[in-house]
């Protein structure tokens, strides 16, 4: 095994862009975190804390640390609540939405997804990727 790296900020065990992806999302749970923002509407630390997944405090917030040190998510202080943050993708955020995607039809082929899943699958390719994309863009980078 090599040596880990310093490569800017990061630590890094090699150059393969396998590897360097899964640096930051190899774990359950940064891409459920990705999930939310994308698909889910969710803003807020407490609504990404009530996801089905059950994350824990101390998980979210140190995956929310490196999205944000990753500049995947951006946050700003929420101007209705003086104590709350608003999470927001940027712009390699939304970049993720047709990874997501990927994932997602593997399972749709592969594992028991849930029915009330199945309506929300894309069905128009490309051109339904590129509108969904710019949907992300207006939402989070506006």
């Amino acid at each position: 095994m090599q040596p880990v790296k310093k490569q800017g900020d990061d630590f890094v065990r090699s150059g393969c862009p396998v590897s360097l992806g899964l640096d930051i999302f190899g774990d359950r749970w940064t891409l459920l975190i990705v999930r939310d923002l994308m698909f889910g509407g969710k803003r807020h630390f407490r609504e990404m804390l009530a996801s089905e997944e059950h994350i824990s405090s101390n998980i979210l917030a140190d995956r929310l640390k490196l999205l944000l040190a990753q500049d995947i998510v951006t946050a700003a202080p929420d101007p209705d609540h003086a104590q709350k943050v608003i999470y927001r993708l940027t712009e390699k955020g939304v970049a993720l939405y047709p990874v997501l995607m990927a994932i997602s039809e593997w399972s749709y082929q592969y594992r028991p997804v849930e029915e009330r899943y199945l309506a929300g699958r894309l069905a128009g390719g490309a051109a339904d990727e590129a509108e969904a994309m710019a949907d992300l863009r207006r939402t989070h980078l506006a």
